[in-house]
């Protein structure tokens, strides 16, 4: 015999329908105000680039022969396309960010039309990451982060995201982990806690940085009491630009590195 009770619940769960995203099966439908990966135009772009440079908050826009932006500083603010009055400056709905390699994450003005790099992670180093393929578990670190990384990387373990379909969880402790996940500049307060971390993990392990913070400090960069990310103490595999990071941009680099899409 079927209670009411349960009858309540099995009718909230008919109308709920399916709840976890298809992705990698197409892509997710994104926010009007995602900002992707920066795109930079040289048919529009004048001789003085002040405008866009001054504007961004933590001199992720430079110049030297060309204009270009580095995303692992990048906070994705907006400003630079606000200030531009050429509009040689815009952010598409690419949410293709992560990269294994750092210098990946610096987009170049190319003469003669847009941008067209791909920052895509390049193919996994098969001797570490072919054990993880189908089991992953990360120990996250929230390294003096300001807890807006860390809200968007628990999302994923979420009825909407739910990364565990894919094997990647998050564990409560690092001995049980494959590697570490850290957010946050990395402030002398974490700074032992963080190496203590890294110890415990089984060799082989992963190091993933998360967010800009993470990356290059970012807009504590160069404060004297912070780390300037994760690069400055631990050898990073995967860098995951963004302020903070949309759940896609984090899901789609860690399946990638793995070779799962």
């Amino acid at each position: 015999m079927i209670t009411t009770p349960l009858l309540s619940i099995l009718r909230a769960r008919g109308k709920q329908k399916y709840r976890t995203l298809k992705y990698p099966n197409g892509s997710p439908p994104l926010p009007d105000r995602f900002l992707g990966k920066p795109v930079i135009s040289s048919t529009s772009c004048p001789k003085d680039c002040t405008l866009c440079i001054t504007s961004c908050p933590v001199a992720a826009i430079q110049k030297t022969e060309t204009l270009h932006i580095d995303m692992g500083v990048c906070l994705f603010c907006g400003n630079c396309v606000e200030a531009c009055p050429n509009g040689t400056i815009r952010f598409s709905k690419d949410f293709h960010l992560a990269s294994q390699d750092r210098g990946s994450l610096v987009i170049q003005q190319r003469e003669g039309g847009d941008n067209v790099q791909e920052s895509t992670v390049p193919s996994p180093r098969r001797d570490k990451i072919q054990l993880f393929r189908k089991s992953f578990k990360l120990r996250q670190v929230s390294a003096g982060g300001c807890n807006a990384c860390e809200l968007d990387c628990n999302v994923l373990s979420t009825v909407a995201w739910d990364m565990g379909r894919f094997g990647i969880q998050f564990v409560a402790s690092p001995r049980h982990a494959d590697g570490i996940l850290v957010t946050g500049p990395v402030t002398e307060n974490m700074k032992v806690a963080l190496e203590k971390t890294y110890r415990a993990v089984p060799s082989p392990k992963v190091v993933i940085a998360v967010g800009s913070c993470a990356i290059s400090g970012g807009p504590y960069k160069d404060h004297p009491e912070q780390m300037n990310g994760v690069s400055s103490l631990l050898p990073v595999d995967l860098f995951i630009p963004g302020c903070p990071p949309h759940p896609l941009v984090i899901l789609e680099g860690l399946l990638r590195f793995l070779g799962r899409i």
